[in-house]
């Protein structure tokens, strides 16, 4: 949510509050919406799954978690800081990266059932009240989660921005950058170079009354997708760069069906009988709780109302999301 700076009521004081944020808060709501898709189908494919499962994950988060929850500067939606842990997932029930299209699809149906076994345990976490353990955390180890989630999205979005497939843990993928660069393809690096130029260079835009208009997101999209079209990305094909023979196809764009009713998919609940499924379900349910409490701490610490979450509500709403196995906060900033 937004805060203007000339208003002197909490907005969940009043109705007068409310009413005084209420366009600030709706261009946060698109601006969070421009970023979280992009970022969703992203968790999405580097956690092994089908890039739908990341729009169906924030579309159950903001729909259900929304009015369970009572914090009001948190979104749920697909979690970067669980990526290692459902990639574990998905690999250890067979997923082979591609290679298997029905292994993979099994896979993915496997994990789905871990996750709906971790969203209840995490119901009953918030049933018994033991949202009260994120009190106990000291400020270091929410900033350290947070510097982690950050760099595990840079570990796993660079190969893409590069055009290469980002495969291995983090820490594999980051030891690789100098190789990653020495084979990036130029025109899909190109797009992402002015993508990231875009995003922060936009803070030295004097003018205000653009970049208000015109958020850094949205001026991201009406560059980049006709930039796209022009080079001809999606097109199957190859051209020639500095004596460098370079593919361009499908691949490079994000699969997602035309009819996303046709893409619901039903979890197979056989995985929990497994020693492998009995592990993931506690460590979903047990680091996937610990992300959502201290996310919620940490957003509760820059809040300039100083709202407080109540974190048996929060992992409780949590749990009830049980649609999708990383489904987790992601923060706003207030102050958008």
């Amino acid at each position: 949510m937004s805060m203007p700076s000339d208003t002197t009521e909490s907005p969940s004081g009043s109705l007068a509050g409310f009413r005084a944020n209420a366009r600030a808060d709706l261009l946060s709501g698109f601006l969070v919406f421009l970023i979280a898709l992009p970022l969703c189908l992203g968790i999405a494919l580097a956690s092994g799954y089908p890039a739908i499962a990341g729009i169906f994950t924030a579309i159950v988060g903001g729909l259900v978690a929304t009015f369970l929850s009572n914090s009001e500067l948190t979104i749920k939606g697909p979690a970067a800081g669980l990526i290692v842990i459902a990639v574990g997932c998905v690999s250890e029930f067979g997923f082979t990266g591609g290679e298997d299209p029905a292994k993979d699809f099994q896979a993915y149906r496997l994990a789905l059932g871990v996750g709906v076994a971790a969203g209840i345990l995490q119901i009953l976490f918030g049933v018994f009240r033991l949202g009260i353990f994120g009190e106990f955390f000291p400020n270091t180890a929410i900033h350290g989660l947070l510097a982690s989630i950050g760099i595990i999205i840079i570990a796993k979005q660079l190969p893409v921005i590069l055009g290469l497939h980002a495969e291995g843990s983090p820490l594999e993928l980051l030891t690789n950058i100098p190789f990653e660069i020495d084979h990036l393809n130029p025109k899909i690096t190109l797009i992402g170079i002015v993508s990231l130029v875009i995003v922060f260079g936009y803070p030295w835009i004097k003018n205000k009354k653009l970049t208000s208009i015109l958020p850094a997101p949205m001026m991201l999209l009406l560059v980049t997708i006709p930039m796209g079209l022009y080079l001809g990305i999606g097109e199957e094909g190859s051209y020639t760069f500095n004596n460098q023979i370079y593919k361009l196809g499908e691949k490079f764009l994000v699969n997602v069906p035309s009819n996303l009713f046709n893409a619901l998919t039903f979890p197979d609940f056989s995985g929990l009988a497994t020693s492998t499924g009995i592990k993931y379900v506690i460590l979903f349910a047990l680091i996937g709780s610990l992300e959502s409490l201290l996310s919620a701490k940490a957003i509760d610490q820059i809040d300039p109302w100083n709202r407080k979450t109540d974190m048996d509500r929060d992992m409780l709403a949590v749990g009830k999301d049980i649609s999708r196995p990383n489904l987790e906060p992601a923060i706003i900033n207030p102050e958008i």
